[in-house]
């Protein structure tokens, strides 16, 4: 399976973790801990996949940025969390240290 499939599914895991976090009430719902704990095993699995090809520092940027953009979103959505201009200038500014990391940094190009 391609490197960022596993990275994509790190991500969608570990934000589907997180935001059964916020449901589990201080673990006291067992049906949410249980999809937290389900959550963070396939994060990390799916990570641990990706570091088999791609750079510890690209995946860890990436998972962790955009997982915080996806817990922004969880938060809006989910728990009527509100998102100011700030917030938005916040992600916005994360999702272009991904881009740049990906895309235009020749730091972490495939050799070729």
């Amino acid at each position: 399976m391609n490197a960022y499939v596993y990275l994509a599914s790190a991500i969608a895991a570990e934000i589907a973790g997180t935001t059964a976090l916020k449901f589990s009430d201080g673990f006291s719902n067992p049906a949410a801990t249980g999809a937290v704990v389900v959550g963070y095993l396939c994060s990390f699995y799916f990570l641990g996949r990706t570091l088999e090809t791609l750079p510890v520092g690209l995946v860890y940027a990436t998972w962790s940025a955009v997982g915080i953009v996806g817990a922004v979103g969880a938060g809006a959505v989910f728990f009527d969390e509100r998102v100011d201009a700030a917030a938005l200038l916040g992600v916005a500014l994360l999702l272009t240290g991904v881009f740049v990391l990906n895309v235009v940094s020749e730091s972490y190009a495939p050799a070729h």
